[in-house]
């Protein structure tokens, strides 16, 4: 089998529902899948937009900030 960079965006898509199948079953591999929306939007403009000009210590501070990292002991 070829490496997963490799595969074609099809390819990729059988080979992951192979192994959710084996791992979860259908039914599970189902409920997985119901989990995911595919989205919208270019996440890439998105985040270009939002941390223009912050440097990832400030991306770090704003999350601490934030509560969604720990503070620093």
């Amino acid at each position: 089998m070829k490496q997963a960079i490799d595969l074609t965006p099809p390819e990729i898509r059988k080979a992951g529902w192979k192994a959710l199948r084996s791992r979860l079953g259908i039914a599970g591999s189902l409920r997985f899948l119901l989990e995911y929306e595919k989205g919208e939007g270019d996440y890439t403009k998105l985040r270009r937009k939002k941390f223009q000009g912050k440097t990832a210590e400030d991306i770090v501070h704003d999350m601490r900030k934030e509560g969604f990292l720990k503070k620093e002991r």
